[in-house]
């Protein structure tokens, strides 16, 4: 039986966690770079590939990727977003997966103007939405990098997460400091866990890093996803 596509997010997040909309919304604004991070990675026990990407994608848009390749899957997350006063907001996104020889593509579309956001593709009529939008919703890719910003900024992580026609409120507990490595240097690192359900997701935070130096997806207390930053240019 193919094993079943894990999910970042973050949910890097359960990703890495998403709730009540972070307090008011949001931390100050941060400016925000141009990065390309790669990645050591493993899916489900294979040895693989990861990389992130932020890219300016017009007047105040962003373009955030993180794909993984391994000889198991191949994984890519893509997401617009707009900084409107330091308020990060996504716009569009794409979700694509090779798992064997399973594949699936999945669009989705957050229209502000409307307040709605639908998803197009490989989903199922109850997943097409739309969904209310609510001031401070991200979807999980997103929430990747207002988890750094947030903890590096001593900010609340709470999150509402839109995605997959479906709304969860997501919070990342601070578990302490650990010393990670990153490019065969020891760095001191903010350790933060969500926890929905059986699903689990762990991300390390190193002050001036814009991506967590590594992400953990856990499912049933078995590791799915392990990400570690090997540079970031």
């Amino acid at each position: 039986m193919a094993p079943t596509k894990a999910r970042f997010t973050t949910r890097l997040l359960r990703p890495l966690a998403a709730a009540a909309i972070l307090a008011a919304v949001s931390a100050p604004a941060l400016a925000i770079q141009p990065f390309t991070a790669d990645y050591q990675a493993s899916y489900m026990g294979m040895q693989g590939a990861g990389k992130m990407t932020l890219v300016a994608d017009g007047a105040n848009r962003w373009k955030y990727s993180l794909s993984v390749t391994s000889p198991l899957a191949n994984l890519r997350q893509t997401t617009v977003f707009e900084d409107t006063g330091g308020q990060w907001r996504p716009v569009s996104g794409n979700d694509s997966s090779q798992v064997l020889t399973k594949k699936q593509n999945k669009n989705a579309t957050y229209d502000w103007s409307k307040g709605v956001a639908t998803w197009t593709g490989d989903v199922k009529p109850e997943r097409a939405g739309p969904i209310k939008l609510q001031a401070g919703d991200m979807d999980a890719l997103l929430i990747n990098l207002a988890i750094v910003r947030d903890v590096q900024a001593g900010k609340t992580t709470h999150y509402r997460m839109v995605e997959d026609g479906r709304v969860k409120d997501l919070t990342y507990t601070v578990a302490g400091k650990e010393a990670i490595t990153v490019g065969g240097q020891s760095k001191q690192a903010t350790k933060v866990v969500s926890k929905q359900g059986d699903k689990e997701t762990i991300a390390w935070v190193v002050d001036g890093m814009p991506v967590p130096a590594r992400i953990l997806q856990r499912d049933k207390g078995q590791d799915a996803i392990d990400l570690r930053v090997q540079n970031v240019r």
